[in-house]
């Protein structure tokens, strides 16, 4: 095993941990089947600014780490095969 499988497997594994963690850490979304039938919204004053909330900035959190852990997990199935030959 190279340095840089080392790296990119730490990496890979810190990026799913943190990614789990997010994920706990996040608010259940309630499954109102009411509102699910009739189209009902709730149009407050928090859903106007859902943005700016906790569970916002932890759903953009999880978001990029996902990418960067899709990104990783390419990298590390595509070019590392070609480096190591």
């Amino acid at each position: 095993m190279g340095v840089l499988e080392i790296i990119l497997g730490s990496a890979v594994l810190l990026a799913s941990a943190i990614i789990t963690v997010i994920c706990l850490m996040q608010e259940q979304k309630p499954q109102n089947a009411t509102a699910a039938l009739t189209g009902a919204s709730n149009d407050s004053f928090y859903d106007k600014n859902r943005g700016r909330t906790k569970e916002a900035r932890l759903r953009k959190v999880t978001f990029w780490f996902s990418i960067v852990f899709f990104v990783l997990i390419l990298f590390m199935d595509i070019v590392m095969p070609l480096l190591t030959k």
